[in-house]
Order: C-alpha cells, then sequence, then structure tokens
C-alpha cells in the first residue's frame, strides 16, 4: 500500500523512512533512522523529483504509482545523482517508458557511469537559470556545484515558490507520520541531527554552501523540500540562519567543548577538572566528550557549534591516542575556522601529545591557539593542576571578549 503526503494542492511527497539502517553511508550512526525524500508534481506534465535509494524501491515505486493514478510520468528531475537519490532511476525509466530525464551536463555523465540503459534519447540537459514549463508550474534549475557533488543542482517552482533542495537543508533521521518541521518540534528534537549532517555532508564547501545561499536569497521561498528529512513551510529563517552561520563558520554559540582521549583515566580527570573550573567562572554553555566512545561525526558536529574546543589527549605509542587522532584528522578535512582551540597534554616518560594536535590542525583557517598548553606527565599535580586553573582563567576572560 501506499504512504504519501500532500504538501501543495499539486504536489506531494512520495518518499521513504528506513529505521534499518544503522550508519548512513555505511560510516554515519543514525539511531533514529533516515529519510530518503522524493517529491512529484502534477500539472499538465507531470514531474518527479528524485528518486529514493534501493533499500526501499518497492514502497516508493507504489507512491509514485498513487499519485499519479493512471497518469504518465513525464519529467523525472535529477537534482543530485548520489545513490540514495538516484538509485531508483532505471526502475523509473523501466516503468515509465517515456519519461524524460532533465539533469546538467554532468549528472548525465554520472548517469552513464552508475546505468546502462539509454540515457541519450531521454536526457533533457539544463543550465543554470533554464526552465522548464509543466502548464501551470514553471521550474527554473540554478547549479549548486560541490554542495556537496559537482553536479548537484536545486529546482525552483516560480509559482507556488517551492525549492527543492537536493541534500541542502537535509537532516539524518527517519520522519514519523509528520513531514512539516514546524509539525515535528524540530528546536528541539531534529537540530543536532541536522548539523551534525550538515557539518559531516556538506560542512567541508562552506565557501560554495555561501554561493548557494546568496542565489536562493533572490528568491521568493515558501517552502524548503530537502532530500533528507523535514520539509521547511514555516520559520524559515531559523534554518536559514542555522546555515548562514554553518557555512560561514560562525559559532553558534560562545560556550566549550572539551573533547579527550584518555587510556587509563588521568587524562579524563584532567578534562572533568578542567570543565569544572571553567564552570566555576560563569561559563554556562560546556560538553564534555569522550573520543573513545562518541562518533567522530557528533564531536565535528559540536566543533561547528561551540567557539571555543578543548583537546586533551594522552600521547600513545609516541602518537595520538587512536581516537582521538581519528576525529582530528577527520576535523582537519571539514575546514572548520574562527574558533579557539586549547591543548592538554599526557604521557608518562615523552608527552607530545599536545605538539601532533596542534600539527594535525594548523591546516585549518582563521583560529587561534589559547594558552597555556597543559602538560600532565602520568597524573596530575599541584604544578599541572595550576596550568588547569591557568587555561580556565584564560578560556573564561577569552569567551568575555
Amino acid at each position: 500500500m501506499y504512504s504519501v503526503k500532500k504538501i501543495n494542492e499539486d504536489l506531494y511527497w512520495v518518499g521513504v523512512n528506513d529505521r534499518k539502517i544503522s550508519l548512513f553511508e555505511n560510516v554515519y550512526p543514525v539511531e533514529r533512522g533516515m529519510s530518503y525524500n522524493s517529491y512529484l508534481l502534477l500539472d499538465e506534465k507531470t514531474a518527479l523529483f528524485d528518486t529514493v535509494d534501493s533499500v526501499a524501491s518497492l514502497q516508493f515505486l507504489e507512491n509514485v504509482d498513487c499519485v499519479l493514478g493512471g497518469k504518465d510520468l513525464d519529467y523525472l528531475i535529477v537534482n543530485h545523482m548520489e545513490p540514495d537519490h538516484c538509485a531508483n532511476i532505471e526502475a523509473i525509466v523501466a516503468k515509465y517508458p517515456q519519461v524524460k530525464i532533465v539533469g546538467n551536463f554532468k549528472t548525465f555523465t554520472m548517469m552513464s557511469q552508475f546505468f546502462h540503459f539509454d540515457v541519450d534519447s531521454r536526457k533533457v540537459v539544463v543550465k543554470d537559470g533554464d526552465t522548464l514549463s509543466l502548464g501551470k508550474h514553471i521550474l527554473t534549475f540554478v547549479m549548486a556545484p560541490m554542495v556537496h557533488w559537482p553536479e548537484v543542482m536545486v529546482t525552483y517552482d516560480t509559482v507556488d515558490k517551492v525549492l527543492f533542495s537536493a541534500d541542502a537543508f537535509g537532516s539524518f533521521g527517519a520522519m514519523s507520520g509528520n513531514i512539516f518541521a514546524d509539525e515535528c518540534d524540530f528546536q528541539n528534537k531534529w537540530i543536532d541531527d541536522a548539523r551534525r549532517y550538515y557539518t559531516n555532508i556538506v560542512g567541508k564547501y562552506g565557501v560554495q554552501v555561501t554561493n548557494l545561499l546568496k542565489k536562493a536569497s533572490s528568491l521568493e521561498i515558501s517552502k524548503i523540500c530537502p532530500l533528507h528529512g523535514p520539509v521547511w513551510r514555516e520559520d524559515l529563517g531559523y534554518i536559514l540562519d542555522k546555515y548562514t552561520k554553518w557555512a560561514s563558520y560562525t559559532p553558534e554559540e560562545k560556550g566549550v567543548l572539551i573533547v579527550y582521549g584518555s587510556v587509563h583515566g588521568h587524562t579524563e580527570n584532567a578534562a572533568e577538572i578542567l570543565a569544572g573550573l571553567i564552570g566555576d567562572r560563569g561559563v554556562k554553555d560546556i560538553e564534555v566528550l569522550n573520543a573513545s566512545n562518541t562518533h567522530y561525526s557528533k564531536i565535528i558536529s559540536e566543533c561547528f557549534k561551540r567557539s571555543h574546543i578543548v583537546f586533551a589527549c594522552a600521547t600513545y605509542n609516541m602518537s595520538l591516542f587512536p581516537p582521538m587522532q581519528t576525529a582530528l584528522h577527520e576535523l582537519s578535512e571539514h575546514n572548520l575556522q574562527n574558533r579557539s582551540f586549547a591543548f592538554v597534554e599526557n604521557g608518562t616518560w615523552t608527552p607530545a601529545s599536545a605538539k601532533l594536535m596542534s600539527e594535525i590542525l594548523e591546516k585549518l583557517k582563521n583560529n587561534k591557539v589559547i594558552e597555556p598548553k597543559v602538560t600532565v606527565k602520568s597524573a596530575l599535580n599541584e604544578e599541572s593542576y595550576a596550568g588547569l586553573v591557568t587555561l580556565a582563567d584564560a578560556i573564561a576572560a577569552d569567551l568575555k571578549k
């Protein structure tokens, strides 16, 4: 049976929810599953916006068939060629052999790599600013390269003012009955998954996202229809403000994140004591994460959220404790900027982790380091505790600037 939702008079959500998945892209934990969104617009000509992952083909095809109600499918708009959205292109072509596929030049280069059906006979190649009339509805295509693949584009319905935003404005998480952000308490129940999705999937491409936001600012938008997560129809300024901050690497909050990698507990103890010292100085927003049991995708997300980040790590095999090393390398690939870093190191004979952590992060731009770098030799003593006190003073003072 079908599972569809009406968005506008002519527009339907025909996507699916996947609650069996545990790792999105086989790497990111998704405890709440994933949604794969697809949209179907009915007019004199019908248009389907993207497809869904192969794990949900049957439900998806039933949804499309239900909404079409015996009509032909005239166009398949392909905004993004990643397999969680393009996997059912060939199935759509098989079921609706007259369908025309709309995409840009790079779209069809990739399509020919993924599939072996006759792409050329049904492709409609569009460029930035091109339009397509469905009858009442007129679609405008806007190129959005590297948000987050080179072929990405977004589509704008100039009549109903709907932006089909590809992976932009998406989120981890399956939806439960309601598909609109204002129906599902987004600010409390979804924002952490939305931030983690953006920072890990798109976070590296802040310049490209900013360019898309500039293009979007010239449009009158009533709804945003992303390929993952809830549809936006109210309070669009909230999510646009978040994206503006994330894309410009502006902290959402003036707060402190402490990430630690500890072997036998002494580095953990230093991190906990530092958190308490910072709290004693009136700082309220403090988060402490253990790199050993916190997936790096959450660490990256929390780094994007806060202004000040402390990394506390044990030296391990003359290198970094592996969970911290993984988290730092991943963070260094996501272009984080405009942050204040501080370092706490531990080592029994040759503490080296502060230097090693600094070297990994030095490729990131526009960040500063708050002194002192605190060295713990095996366990805290009066000298290293005094260093934590001095560091807590420095962080609290910098937050007040």
